[in-house]
């Protein structure tokens, strides 16, 4: 019972022990998430055997199994770097969008998302093609999400522009943004009732004002008649706005941006 004795006198556990277990634990557990499913799970066991040749080398006086296996460990890394590298890179990849880090990431984001609608919105606008790309915020669209055709693809104006040209089967209906990714398109929105709207907006208009009367998303329209931007906020449009103006507008409401705003383009605001 004396080697009992060694681990029954160890030091007393101190909080930065069990943050230390918690850390690798979770780490370990992101890692056996990653592999799951993937071949570098037949290159786990393989590590398992060559670990287990090891130990159990030494513990059989098995000299020269164990002076094979302790000078092939050096060049097996190197070959798993080598052969792993995609694996790698998504490992690391799927690392860097963990909520710690996504918070650094958010505002870099959000800017390109906001660079991404402007430029669409001018290209469809030049071609006037009619649109409506809505933008979630705090609260959730999930219910014209379902509605729609789901994509869940990276948000780019090459994509926007796409969905929204008349030969697309998607372009009846809007395209809804959640951060950095086109949720859904083909959605169909809540028309709003308002009486004082003038008469000349259409359908995209008056359903781009009624989602933002019921919830606190944004609305970039593109008149198909006009090829005119606007931008719809809490049940208010904003009309006539050039490209530049969409990326200052978006900018100030979603990044905080300090934006002067012109008298000219305050002359544009409607009162929904």
């Amino acid at each position: 019972m004396n080697w009992i004795t060694p681990f029954l006198r160890r030091p007393p556990i101190s909080w930065w022990d069990v943050v230390d277990i918690l850390v690798l634990s979770f780490l370990i557990y992101e890692v056996l998430k990653l592999i799951k499913g993937t071949r570098a799970v037949q290159m786990a066991a393989g590590a398992g055997i060559v670990v287990a040749l090891f130990y159990g080398s030494q513990w059989g006086h098995l000299e020269t199994v164990n002076w094979l296996v302790r000078n092939l460990v050096g060049y097996i890394v190197f070959a798993v770097i080598v052969l792993f590298q995609s694996d790698i890179r998504r490992a690391l990849a799927h690392f860097g969008r963990a909520p710690f880090f996504r918070y650094f990431a958010k505002v870099e984001a959000a800017e390109e998302s906001i660079e991404e609608i402007a430029v669409a919105a001018g290209l469809l606008s030049s071609q006037r093609i009619g649109a409506i790309i809505a933008i979630e915020r705090q609260i959730g669209l999930r219910n014209y999400i379902e509605g729609g055709i789901p994509l869940d693809a990276v948000l780019t104006y090459d994509l926007l522009v796409s969905i929204f040209l008349p030969e697309s089967p998607l372009h009846d209906g809007a395209v809804i943004v959640q951060n950095d990714r086109v949720a859904a398109a083909a959605c169909f929105l809540p028309l709003t009732v308002n009486p004082k709207l003038d008469r000349d907006l259409g359908t995209r208009h008056r359903a781009a004002i009624g989602l933002t009367e019921e919830s606190d998303a944004l609305a970039v329209i593109v008149s198909e008649e006009r090829g005119e931007i606007s931008l719809a906020r809490r049940g208010q449009l904003t009309r006539r706005l050039s490209t530049d103006d969409l990326r200052a507008e978006l900018q100030t409401i979603i990044l905080q941006k300090t934006h002067v705003v012109a008298p000219d383009e305050r002359a544009r605001e409607i009162d929904a």
